[in-house]
């Protein structure tokens, strides 16, 4: 049976940075770098042409940035993933980057292991958020008001235990070991945590939680 193998779009006004992401991506046979642009406004015309699985777009780029582009991208209805690169937790990036409708959000200091096991939740399903991400989420919310939202009541038991654990940045897989689940029972509770309160992704529930102070301790060592 042939391996599963996904399509990879790089997106960096940065020729070196685009040489950087492809090498760390080539020493993952998952990966298949299959096209590379300079600017946004090279982007959305590449996916429509080579259709990429994931698409991984450089945040701040001259002319039309990142975040643009990807709104372009989702507004088209291409259905590849995207992933924001950045140098920066600049929280104004993070937000925007939501906003525009990313899966995910990577920096790019991040010890190469930890970019492909990234990529690889991405395009499992579980967009997760990594734990820099969600320490910083937690960070910029920490003082902030409650959110005027739909009331966690609505969740159960254990969707709000789920919750708080994807808001420091556990994936589903840690969530199933820590809860002793099954890691399709918390994928199914997860569906459901995201329906009631109108979120559409882990980083929005990360943000949602900060902002209402009930965020738990994340994992130790």
């Amino acid at each position: 049976m042939r391996a599963l193998r996904y399509r990879v779009l790089v997106v960096d006004d940065s020729a070196l940075a685009r040489r950087g992401v492809v090498e760390v991506l080539g020493a993952d046979p998952a990966f298949e770098v299959v096209g590379e642009a300079g600017d946004g406004a090279a982007a959305v015309p590449l996916v429509e042409q080579l259709r990429p699985d994931l698409v991984l777009m450089d945040v701040r780029m001259p002319g039309i940035g990142g975040i643009l582009a990807t709104a372009r991208v989702k507004a088209a209805h291409l259905g590849c993933k995207v992933v924001m690169l950045s140098v920066s937790d600049d929280a104004r990036d993070l937000f925007a980057s939501i906003r525009s409708g990313a899966q995910g959000y990577l920096l790019k200091n991040l010890d190469p292991g930890d970019w492909t096991a990234y990529l690889h939740q991405i395009m499992s399903g579980e967009a997760p958020i990594s734990r820099e991400i969600a320490a910083r989420i937690l960070g910029e919310f920490a003082s902030a008001n409650p959110a005027p939202a739909v009331p966690l009541d609505t969740l159960s038991g254990r969707e709000e235990e789920i919750l708080r654990l994807v808001a420091v940045g556990l994936s589903n897989r840690e969530i199933a070991l820590r809860l002793h689940l099954a890691e399709g029972t918390v994928k199914n509770h997860l569906r459901s945590i995201l329906g009631k309160l109108h979120l559409k992704n882990r980083t929005a529930l990360a943000s949602y939680v900060a902002r209402r102070g009930r965020a738990e301790p994340g994992p130790g060592p």
